[in-house]
């Protein structure tokens, strides 16, 4: 056959049908093992998306990072699809509707605007935990999402009319990433080039930071911001840089006892620890082989977590029994592997490819951890939650029946631990054998079971654990993110009451991923991750102050104690267990029924090609950034600062996602517009409405501002009057006095989810620069994306109340990662000069930044005459 791409490709013959490839073993010889599978998946995207000189650019990049272990040299990835959840695809959408309007509003035809790849929406970050622990629950908290939620989700049906290629995933029908595993992946697929069939790999972005989870497969993708995602929609690559990638080898097995969530724990710990800021990470080694697919995609879950922007595990037997265990045909199995293999793609244990850096992990050491109380990273043994909580020197304003560090909400829940069979079925055995000795779960704990995927209903109810997980408060609550998305609904009275008090500090424990102070409730500062079955023993006792290796978990209904070794399974109860269980047709079946739910199918939606705002919603309104004369922040300025943060910033400190405090300002707005104040929902149900978004910039109460460090919630100093105000009026005021502001934070700022609403929030709020420590790599792109320069500092700032600060980035100079002369000017006179470095990747960062962002951008190029 002709070779009419112009490069080194040939035939693959599986099951007697013909494909062309990029034929990676020719095109790279001997040293295409040599390079990271990662490494040459991009290598794959490159060649098949480019040609003559930019292809043999491309080439010889990648032989230039195999001599090195690092690049500068810049390359355009183009994912197959994209995937999105419904409260980073809501102001997606809203965005492109808002640029439909725009379109029509310059004479232009709104329906141009489309996406040019497929796009799958997952209705799963909106569903709260309102009632829990009763037979009931999933169907009265589905009933109440869909209320609280049909106008948006009426948008979103009419989207998925007026958009091409783009399906909306129901309420029910699983979490996003475990969708990804069991329904969406193919891990090769097909496509249409020079009219022939060519084999390529599934390659994808998320809107997602824990998007990475599909990379357990052997797939892969990353987290992106929605605004990221709009670029991609509309076909433009994504740039970046050839990434660095950190080897993890792994050797021996896991002991008895030890799960992939005590694995995921330590990568995160381990990988923290040597500093990892979005590279590649890949996993190698004989250990891998004995992982299987729902092992591996624990672990690559969570690669935010562990600062990575991949974690990725190659395609071999464990990926093609995944998906015939999942419901995926003997032929899609054979393909995958015939592809694999024939492109250089197929893991090899023995292997040692080139990595930047890499670190070692004998699973054999690995043992059951917890991690917290504040953040991932923070391993310890699953013996020292007490001695963490006891340096924290809680002392109880009175005395209380509870303990001093109740658990207030034991849940289990998140793509992370609920995806894999194993780990629920491990879960249901000790609920098993705590029911049979009579344990109960004292009434202050609020305990919920939301599986990420409909077919865990079946698989749990053949092996008969459904029961039992019920008989200890841990009913199927619905299947959706809920409590490790902030979705956890009210406290019980109790802790609410006590807390009020000051008598008791209460703890979650969850099997989720992230524990940062307020995301699980707006009220609770403190939490745990850990294993599905470890969350309910902490549920059994009550008491986050335990040490499981001495303490009870507690006593039987003959009094006497019953310790976690009585109630732990053993590997092959679970692996018996899962054997009764499993059946491959749960996943097709059960995704099928859920995807028919009928309370979404009697939404009305509207048709058209452009939405028709209603201007009394407080859930859409049409964000004023997007159309086309928005204009670049870039320049010369001196600026005020609107806050000045410390280390470990959040997106959720930015722009929460949970409850929406009813005595709160952001409360206030609402309900002077007719909303039930004990009704609110989330903040994340608004970010279709940029009015209530602009409000809840840094609503978080954990938050320390230094300019106003006793400032109420969401407040800061405007520093001419010596005024304490809400951000949003202080800000507001600084515009209308003619004068820039920027923000000024430590390290690690952005970190956490990939809600593009904590850069709009920012660009709302006037904020031309972000200068930082460091930044976490989504949170940056989604700066830039909003037109907003993010500025690496030297060395720490300390800002106090009357300083200024000058910033020298004109447009037509800035490059990536350029120095910008900054400079602080003290309220007493002095004045300190530095360098900063601009946090800007690639030459399309820097087209965003001088366009103002990624709408003013797409706009442009389609109202330019070509």
């Amino acid at each position: 056959m002709e070779n009419t791409a112009g490069f080194d490709s040939s035939d693959l013959v599986v099951e007697g049908r013909a494909y062309r490839i990029v034929d990676l073993p020719t095109l790279f010889g001997e040293r295409l093992l040599q390079l990271p599978v990662v490494l040459r998946l991009l290598l794959e995207n490159v060649v098949r998306h480019t040609t003559g000189t930019a292809r043999d650019e491309a080439v010889a990049a990648f032989s230039g990072w195999l001599a090195h272990g690092t690049s500068g040299a810049e390359i355009p990835f183009q994912p197959g699809r994209v995937l999105m959840h419904d409260t980073t695809s809501t102001p997606a959408l809203v965005d492109i509707a808002a640029m439909r309007d725009a379109l029509a509003e310059a004479g232009a035809d709104p329906e141009q605007l489309n996406p040019r790849l497929p796009v799958d929406v997952s209705v799963d970050h909106s569903l709260a935990v309102e009632v829990s622990a009763r037979a009931d629950a999933a169907t009265v908290n589905l009933q109440h999402e869909i209320r609280r939620n049909a106008e948006r989700y009426r948008f979103l049906r009419w989207a998925a009319t007026a958009l091409r290629d783009v399906r909306i995933h129901p309420p029910g029908t699983g979490i996003m990433h475990t969708i990804n595993l069991e329904q969406l992946a193919t891990v090769f697929t097909t496509e249409q080039r020079d009219g022939a069939t060519w084999a390529v790999p599934d390659v994808m972005i998320g809107t997602d930071s824990h998007t990475p989870m599909v990379n357990g497969l052997g797939v892969l993708g990353w987290g992106v911001g929605g605004l990221e995602a709009q670029m991609v929609m509309f076909g433009l690559p994504t740039p970046l840089r050839i990434p660095d990638v950190i080897g993890v080898r792994l050797s021996g097995s896991l002991p008895p006892g030890t799960l992939a969530t005590d694995l995921a724990l330590t990568v995160t710990q381990r990988l923290r620890a040597i500093g990892v800021s979005g590279e590649f990470v890949e996993f190698y080694g004989p250990g891998v082989s004995t992982l299987t697919a729902g092992d591996r995609a624990v672990v690559a879950n969570m690669a935010p977590e562990y600062g990575a922007t991949t974690g990725f595990f190659p395609v071999d037997r464990h990926t093609v029994q995944y998906l015939l265990d999942t419901g995926r045909d003997a032929a899609q199995g054979a393909f995958v592997e015939a592809c694999a293999r024939r492109m250089g793609l197929w893991f090899d244990g023995l292997a040692e490819p080139r990595y930047t850096r890499h670190i070692d992990i004998h699973l054999d050491t690995v043992g059951m951890h917890i991690a917290g109380p504040r953040r991932p990273q923070d391993l310890l043994s699953y013996r020292q939650a007490r001695e963490a909580l006891a340096a924290l020197n809680f002392t109880p304003k009175t005395a209380s029946a509870m303990p001093r560090h109740p658990v207030g909400i034991a849940a289990i829940t998140s793509c992370t631990n609920t995806s894999d069979p194993r780990l629920l079925v491990a879960a249901g055995l000790l609920a098993r054998r705590a029911r049979a000795l009579g344990l109960t779960v004292p009434a202050w704990v609020k305990t919920s079971l939301a599986p990420g995927s409909p077919a865990a209903a079946t698989y749990l109810e053949r092996a008969g654990l459904i029961d039992d997980l019920a008989a200890v408060g841990f009913d199927i609550v619905g299947q959706g993110c809920t409590t490790c998305i902030g979705n956890s609904g009210p406290l019980p009275p109790m802790i609410r009451d006590g807390l009020a008090a000051g008598r008791i500090q209460p703890v979650a424990v969850l099997s989720g991923n992230r524990n940062f102070p307020g995301r699980v409730h707006p009220d609770l500062e403190l939490g745990f991750l850990m294993s599905p079955p470890l969350v309910i023993a902490f549920a059994l006792a009550g008491d986050a102050e335990r040490d499981f290796g001495t303490d009870p978990v507690g006593r039987s209904a003959a009094g006497t104690p019953v310790m976690l070794r009585d109630l732990w399974p053993t590997r092959e109860e679970i692996d018996a267990c899962l054997a009764r269980a499993a059946d491959r047709t749960d996943y097709v079946r059960a995704f099928a029924l859920a995807s028919l739910n009928p309370l979404w199918h009697a939404i009305d939606a509207p048709g058209g090609p452009q939405f028709p705002w209603d201007p009394a919603s407080t859930a859409l309104r049409r964000p004023p950034f997007a159309c086309a004369d928005e204009r670049s922040q870039l320049g010369h300025y001196v600026a005020q600062p609107l806050l000045v943060l410390g280390d470990d910033i959040t997106t959720d400190h930015i722009s929460p996602a949970s409850a929406i405090p009813p005595d709160s300002r952001v409360a206030d707005f609402l309900v002077a517009r007719g909303d039930d104040r004990n009704d609110l929902n989330v903040f994340a149900s608004r970010r279709g409405n940029w009015e209530v978004m602009l409000r809840a910039a840094f609503h978080n109460r954990t938050l320390h501002n230094a300019l106003a460090p006793h400032a109420p919630t969401a407040h800061t100093l405007h520093v001419p009057s010596g005024t304490v105000a809400p951000i949003d009026e202080v800000a507001a005021r600084y515009r209308d006095e003619g004068q820039p502001v920027v923000l000024v934070a430590g390290e690690r700022y952005g970190t956490g989810s990939s809600r593009d609403w904590a850069a709009k929030g920012q660009r709302l709020l006037g904020i031309r620069a972000v200068l930082a420590m460091s930044f976490e790599r989504i949170h940056r792109s989604n700066l830039v994306g909003m037109g907003i320069l993010p500025l690496r500092l030297p060395e720490r700032l300390v800002i106090e109340p009357g300083d200024r600060i000058e910033i020298d980035a004109p447009m037509n100079t800035l490059s990536p990662r350029a120095r910008v002369p900054v400079k602080i000017l003290r309220q007493n006179g002095d004045t300190v000069a530095l360098e900063a470095i601009a946090a800007v990747e690639t030459r399309l960062d820097v087209r965003l930044l001088q366009h103002g962002g990624v709408i003013p951008m797409i706009l442009h190029e389609m109202l330019t005459p070509r």
